[in-house]
């Protein structure tokens, strides 16, 4: 696992030098084992390794047999053995084992269809020296991350938004149509970053830069592929292609742990894989401490568990830290202990594997059928679902004014996806983000805008179907998968996902709709799959994330006038009406209401705002609250 920066422009070598230097030098967390890097009249390619694979050869970039084509990349290639194999037949010369340089030649012998070929996880840039053309390509899914920008004459990419800092030529500046969305998604929910014309390459697509010309094109996309199988059918293909994921998942020249919290996808990953160590969180209150359940776990199977408690103050302390790790402002709890986990399994091992992808890959959101522990709304719902779609429709338009015990739930199953349902977070509602908002910062895309621009490419799936595909473009690819990439490598540590692989999407796509979620519960056939290798109190259990104590924390004196401090400076009023925060904050704490979502979201972005534009882009210094 490594990190990639890189520009495109005229200026001088010796200039270019120094600036790659720059570039690689504040990304340093993604690769301490070594860097290298490539400039001539036209680039700068820069790179950070953290080495798993081919430990003493595989330091990059890494040429071509006659120096013409120059590669940097993140991420593990799995398949590629099968296709150094084939390379070989056609006649390419390898100088090394690494999975960088089969992507090298498999380029040069089959161009962008190398794309089609290929398993795995990566953000990768190949230069021409003689064409001056740069190609570059993220994964199917997002999880390697791939910035860029076009500025005062350079083109500049990489692994990390910080990093463009170093380049004279980028304009820092907040871009702010992104905050109005964040404060109902959580997330950065544009395609433009927090930074302004600063973009994202998408999941699934690759680009070309030439002749100050960029041209992106999309190679990949979810597809409906549902076949009739049974449930035993089903079970079984799920289980063979989750075990034959875990093990090309899990080839690497160092040791290889596992994230272990209470849910069932970190416990089928680590119960299959069955590695040396997993690694687990908690925060000291049993109910909020998953650590107790995974050790529990871990002893009824045979595995060894290391965990550590998480107070408050290790949290407060180290969150500008983490804002300043993810680039841009991510308000979802689990980005604590999901730093501190990370951290954790640092001091062990190299490479991780986590559960992430099998709840968007197999239907585990509640959201996605809002499921309810009450079997009778649960199965009289199931029925009302086979009503024609405009019976259907017209009945949820019916229920949406009504209140009822379970209302809310029969509304969700039974309305198109496009009028309910936003993604897996929903902080502020957006007309009530408005009150809060300063007229410059009200204008954006509207949340409607956002998620339609995904739904209408998928306008005749089942709802089920839809809301996954907009999962699959916003929530996992701006949140999920991010948060995971830059806090797993804020410390040097590979995160694999093995339950997001693109075998394993194929086989999802397959899945009959009824095995997803139903009235039995969320996620079912994948549950009856994990129930093959653990306790079933564990295949069948609630989805719980990674409960963080945010609720207490607020209404505890010192992180209340903490985060008071932060709400109280003079230029949050750029963007808050001042009075109406702190207002909010003040009757949370006094237990007049229970809005610890809307307060931690506002709290995140001050966070981020205050280390990249007041602080100016430092890496924070871990420092003492004040009382």
């Amino acid at each position: 696992m490594c990190g990639i920066v890189g520009f495109i422009d005229t200026k001088s070598v010796e200039s270019k030098n120094e600036i790659i230097e720059n570039m690689m030098a504040t990304i340093a967390h993604r690769g301490p084992n070594s860097s290298g890097s490539h400039v001539d009249t036209q680039a700068a390619l820069g790179f950070r390794r953290l080495s798993i694979v081919d430990l003493e050869g595989g330091s990059q970039p890494i040429y071509n047999e006659d120096k013409t084509m120059v590669i940097t990349f993140n991420g593990e290639i799995y398949n590629h053995s099968e296709l150094r194999a084939d390379l070989k037949r056609k006649g390419h010369i390898f100088t090394t084992h690494a999975d960088t340089e089969v992507l090298l030649h498999g380029y040069e012998e089959y161009g962008v269809e190398l794309l089609q070929k290929i398993r795995g996880m990566f953000a990768f840039v190949i230069w021409n020296t003689e064409t001056n053309e740069l190609f570059g390509a993220r994964d199917h899914f997002g999880i390697k991350p791939l910035y860029y920008t076009e500025m005062n004459g350079s083109f500049i990419y990489g692994s990390e938004i910080k990093s463009f800092l170093q380049h004279p030529g980028f304009k820092k500046e907040l871009n702010t149509e992104a905050l109005r969305p964040f404060m109902t998604f959580q997330y950065s929910a544009l395609d433009e970053t927090f930074f302004k014309n600063v973009y994202r390459i998408k999941e699934g697509h690759f680009f070309t830069y030439k002749n100050g010309l960029l041209e992106i094109k999309q190679y990949w996309d979810v597809k409906d592929n549902e076949k009739k199988m049974s449930l035993s059918e089903t079970v079984d293909l799920i289980d063979k292609s989750v075990q034959e994921s875990i093990d090309i998942h899990k080839n690497a020249d160092v040791e290889v742990g596992s994230f272990l919290s209470s849910g069932v996808d970190s416990s089928y990953v680590a119960s299959v894989l069955r590695p040396d160590k997993t690694y687990s969180i908690g925060f000291g209150d049993k109910t909020f401490n998953e650590s107790v359940e995974a050790k529990a776990l871990t002893d009824m199977i045979g595995l060894n568990n290391e965990s550590r408690i998480i107070e408050g103050e290790e949290s407060f302390k180290n969150f500008p830290l983490i804002q300043y790790h993810l680039d841009e402002p991510d308000s979802n709890p689990s980005c604590v202990p999901l730093f501190f986990l990370s951290e954790l399994a640092s001091r062990d091992v190299r490479v991780v594997m986590s559960g992430e992808g099998a709840d968007e890959l197999f239907g585990g959101y509640q959201t996605y059928g809002f499921y309810t522990k009450s079997k009778f709304i649960r199965k009289t719902t199931s029925l009302l679902k086979k009503l024609p779609e405009k019976a259907r429709y017209s009945l949820a338009g019916f229920i949406k004014e009504k209140q009822f015990p379970g209302s809310l739930h029969m509304y969700s199953n039974l309305a198109p996806a496009e009028e309910c349902f936003i993604g897996n977070a929903k902080v502020f509602e957006e007309k009530e983000a408005l009150e809060y908002l300063t007229s410059e910062y009200s204008k954006s895309p509207s949340v409607s805008d956002i998620v339609n621009k995904q739904y209408k490419k998928v306008s005749r799936l089942s709802e089920l179907k839809k809301k996954k595909y907009l999962d699959f473009h916003q929530w996992m690819p701006k949140d999920i998968l991010l948060k995971a990439d830059k806090l797993s490598m804020a410390h040097s540590l590979e995160l694999r996902v093995p339950l997001l692989d693109i075998e394993l999407m194929r086989v999802s796509e397959q899945v009959p709709e009824k095995y997803m979620i139903n009235s039995e519960n969320t996620k079912y056939a994948f549950r009856q799959a994990a129930g093959r290798h653990l306790p079933e109190e564990w295949s069948n259990r609630e989805k719980l994330g990674f409960p963080v104590p945010i609720k207490d924390w607020l209404r505890e004196e010192r992180y209340y006038q903490h985060v008071r401090e932060l709400f109280s400076n003079e230029w949050v009023k750029e963007f808050f009406d001042q009075d109406k925060i702190i207002q909010l904050l003040d009757d949370n704490y006094e237990e007049k209401v229970d809005e610890r979502r809307k307060i931690w979201t506002i709290f995140t972005f001050l966070t981020w705002y205050n280390v990249y534009f007041i602080n100016d882009g430092h890496k924070p210094e871990v420092s003492e609250l004040t009382d």
